[in-house]
């Protein structure tokens, strides 16, 4: 009898191997580094404007590797100011890396450092409750949108905490991306215990344009190499599968008609692209900045 397909998310520890794996194999934390080095600059530019603290939410900060790196544009743009950031991560794991990445980290100085361990929808209810609305002048939310029930009300929530200056940003799986091409033809297909929903940077913009918010959008070019994918039996090729797939072990456990699909649709044009007998995944990503 055939295993059932299970979420990756039910091992967290194959998740995250598999996850290490992408960001290895992948441009996606170079792409967003090049964001942060030349556009970010600009977004921030005026949201600290005649303040002594700046307040900054990080939504899914996971390690706090890109947190840093904002924190370190905020700190170029306002030297001197305090800045409070507040860190909303459900994974202890992760908040633990956080800290040891920050204890490793000169020049903090002046940036307090709040953890909770808890989801963006732990974090609105327990406001909720506690009657509180704290307003912030920059929220991020990375790659933690696929995590979220409700994705237009976790952004009406989240805009509405902005202060006057502010800004939100938001980055995801672009409309263009071999992610969007693989979940819109196969999503269905896979276990979806963990991630709610196949969200990409299409349709983030058609929620922010109904309801009538003002944002910029832009495109960030990146790859991956899943050429392993294609090898049988090759155990790099199986975690990227099961990255891609959101699968735990797809290889053993997919039936092998939607295995061969799956294989088939990785090779095309929508999905990757063939360079020096290389196969290079389209991992572009979509980078969304709200205003007030």
């Amino acid at each position: 009898m055939a295993l059932p397909m299970r979420s990756l998310l039910a091992d967290p520890d194959r998740y995250l191997q598999s996850f290490r794996l992408f960001l290895e194999k992948s441009t996606e934390h170079q792409s967003m580094r090049e964001f942060m080095e030349r556009q970010l600059p600009d977004v921030i530019a005026s949201i600290g404007n005649g303040k002594s603290t700046i307040n900054v939410l990080s939504i899914g900060g996971g390690s706090g590797e890109m947190d840093l790196l904002i924190l370190s544009k905020l700190q170029a743009r306002y030297p001197g100011v305090t800045i409070n950031n507040d860190v909303i991560e459900p994974s202890a794991d992760q908040i633990s890396k956080y800290k040891e990445r920050v204890a490793q980290t000169s020049n903090l100085r002046n940036v307090k450092f709040t953890w909770h361990k808890e989801t963006a929808s732990e974090y609105e209810s327990r406001m909720n409750a506690e009657k509180k609305s704290r307003k912030w002048d920059f929220i991020h939310m990375i790659q933690m949108l696929y995590y979220v029930k409700d994705v237009p009300a976790t952004i009406r929530y989240f805009h509405s905490l902005l202060e006057s200056q502010a800004r939100l940003l938001i980055i995801l799986v672009s409309e263009n991306s071999g992610w969007q091409t693989l979940w819109k033809k196969y999503g269905s297909y896979f276990p979806m215990d963990d991630l709610c929903s196949y969200v990409n940077s299409g349709d983030l913009r058609r929620i922010l344009d109904s309801a009538g918010l003002k944002y910029q959008l832009y495109e960030l070019p990146s790859h991956m190499d899943i050429t392993s994918c294609f090898i049988e039996g090759d155990k790099d090729g199986e975690l990227l599968l099961d990255f891609l797939t959101e699968t735990l072990d797809f290889s053993k456990t997919s039936p092998p008609e939607l295995k061969h699909q799956v294989m088939e649709e990785l090779k095309k044009p929508g999905c990757s692209e063939n360079r020096d007998g290389k196969v290079f995944f389209n991992n572009n990503l979509g980078v969304i900045v709200i205003e007030p």
